[in-house]
């Protein structure tokens, strides 16, 4: 039985028949609409790659499945949560994306966190053109001194009439150079202590005042970059929450991230164990003890990831907020991320030294998708970007922290 096997049927045996129904017309409606020979976006080139994801998005928009969970009042179907966990499930196992590389941020970060703390006009302007991509948005948090540690932003802003004046810099921003406007976190209150001074506001991107700088990797690739604010301008309503109350909004829009990854990423780290697998067979190293051994601790790793994800899941389809265990989920799955790829160089051996093949093409991190092939050059590229994963959306330190202070109530760490 294979990983993948295993996950689809502790899965399906966790959801009501109501559930179930719905998980079948979302394979109707990929079976319509997908090619015959799909194998999914890994098996495309990068140019295909990026064509498929504007045309497939179209195809989401036109049968409102950008945004399953919003409102009809603002484009979406009104789905229930189980419903959207279903369909990003099949959408995982189908190799297909739930729309374009930036909608992430536009979607299921800022949408979900404006239906919950935005006003209506806020909700009414905004929503039905994140769909239409009018607007299309990136994310202002981290800073070249505040990481993980987002209390400790530096970039402030001041209201000067009828608008805020923003100044200071973001970096790690993905996809900012796809981007034409973003949500920063900035401090209007420079005398309040760490998190009680921050705002939320939402910025028009391409306006003076604004540099977009790309960060290029060692996979060669520049989706990050660096954003410098100097006099940038939005309206005074452009905030979303209370002045000086962007904490709580800027700790639901991570939450609101977390929620689907919690199911969904263990399928992915199951399909690529699968890989991992057929490698080892591949390189005749499937019966060498040290490697068998290290097989049986990342399959054990990802049925502890499912495990942790369904407890997850469970809690946010019921609404429920999953706060700090989510820094168990992060913290495990960027470590088991390193432990396989370094693995998956120790089999290849020299051959992960001169890789060929195409890499992972930047679409798939920090999962392979189905359809990735399982080359030389898509391992190499694969352990490159996992040196990253201890570090992005919260580094392993400030995760133990968490966990230390959060769960198990030991003292907060010195400042």
């Amino acid at each position: 039985m294979t990983a993948m096997m295993a996950m689809d049927g502790v899965a399906a045996s966790a959801y009501p028949p109501s559930a179930e129904a719905f998980r079948i017309t979302v394979r109707t409606f990929l079976d319509k609409h997908l090619p015959s020979d799909w194998r999914g976006l890994g098996a495309l080139s990068t140019a295909d790659q990026q064509g498929f994801i504007e045309q497939w998005r179209s195809v989401l928009h036109a049968n409102s499945l950008l945004a399953v969970n919003w409102p009809s009042a603002y484009g979406g179907p009104g789905l229930t949560p189980l419903e959207q966990l279903v369909l990003a499930e099949e959408f995982t196992k189908r190799g297909v994306p739930q729309g374009g590389l930036n909608d992430n941020f536009g979607i299921q970060m800022l949408g979900s966190t404006l239906l919950r703390f935005g006003t209506e006009a806020q909700k009414s302007y905004y929503l039905p053109r994140i769909l239409s991509k009018k607007d299309v948005w990136c994310q202002g948090f981290s800073e070249p001194d505040a990481g993980s540690d987002l209390a400790g932003v530096r970039t402030h802003a001041h209201l000067d009439g009828g608008q805020w004046i923003i100044n200071g810099q973001k970096t790690w921003t993905s996809y900012g150079h796809l981007a034409n406007h973003i949500f920063v976190l900035c401090r209007t209150n420079r005398d309040a202590v760490r998190h009680r001074g921050l705002s939320f506001l939402l910025c028009p991107l391409d306006q003076p005042g604004i540099t977009v700088r790309p960060l290029r990797t060692m996979t060669g690739e520049a989706e990050f970059n660096e954003v410098f604010f100097e006099d940038a301008r939005c309206d005074a309503d452009n905030i979303v929450g209370e002045v000086d109350g962007g904490w709580p909004v800027a700790m639901a829009l991570l939450g609101f991230e977390r929620g689907e990854a919690a199911a969904t990423l263990p399928m992915k780290f199951a399909k690529d164990l699968d890989r991992l697998i057929e490698l080892a067979h591949r390189y005749g190293r499937n019966s060498d003890p040290s490697i068998r051994q290290r097989l049986a601790i990342c399959a054990e790793g990802v049925e502890q990831m499912r495990s942790m994800g369904m407890s997850a899941v469970s809690r946010w389809v019921r609404g429920e907020e999953i706060g700090a265990e989510s820094s168990i989920h992060k913290l495990f799955w960027s470590e088991w991320l390193q432990q396989a790829t370094e693995l998956a160089m120790d089999i290849m051996g020299i051959d992960g030294i001169a890789p060929q093949g195409d890499g992972l093409q930047g679409m798939s991190f920090p999962a392979a998708e189905a359809g990735t092939p399982n080359t030389t050059g898509a391992w190499a590229d694969y352990f490159l970007r996992a040196r990253a994963a201890t570090i992005y959306a919260g580094s392993s330190e400030i995760q133990r922290n968490i966990i230390g202070e959060r769960i198990l109530g030991l003292p907060r760490e010195a400042r």
